[in-house]
C-alpha cells in the first residue's frame, strides 16, 4: 500500500516548516519506506502500520496548533511491494530514460 499525504497547521504565518519538520521526524523514526517532496510524503506499508503512523503525526502538530489540515490518498493494490521506486522505474523503463527525481 502506498499513502501519500499532505499535513500541516493552519494559522501559524507563512511558513510551516518548523511543524512539518518534526512530522518528518516521526516518519523517518518509522522504519517504513517513505519519499519526501516540497508538497507531499508517500509512505509504503500495512493499512496498521501507515495509519497510526499518521495519527501519530497529527497529534503532534496538535500539540501546538488547534487545527491541522491533511490531504491523504491510497493505492491498495493487493501483494505489491517496492512501489515507491518500482513505479519511477517502470516509467522510466517505458520512457527508456532517467527522469527527475
Amino acid at each position: 500500500m502506498l499513502i501519500q499525504f499532505s499535513i500541516f497547521p493552519t494559522g501559524g504565518g507563512d511558513s510551516a516548516s518548523g511543524e512539518v519538520s518534526k512530522v518528518i521526524d516521526i516518519i523517518d523514526n518509522s522504519g517504513l519506506t517513505y519519499k519526501t517532496s516540497s508538497m507531499a510524503t508517500v509512505i509504503e506499508g500495512e493499512w496498521d502500520q501507515i495509519m497510526p503512523l499518521i495519527n501519530k503525526c497529527r497529534l503532534k502538530l496538535k500539540e501546538n496548533s488547534s487545527r491541522v489540515y491533511m490531504v491523504l490518498t491510497m493505492d491498495d493494490r493487493d501483494g505489491a511491494i517496492g512501489r515507491i521506486d518500482g513505479k519511477i522505474a517502470s516509467i522510466e523503463k517505458r520512457l527508456n530514460k532517467s527522469i527527475q527525481k
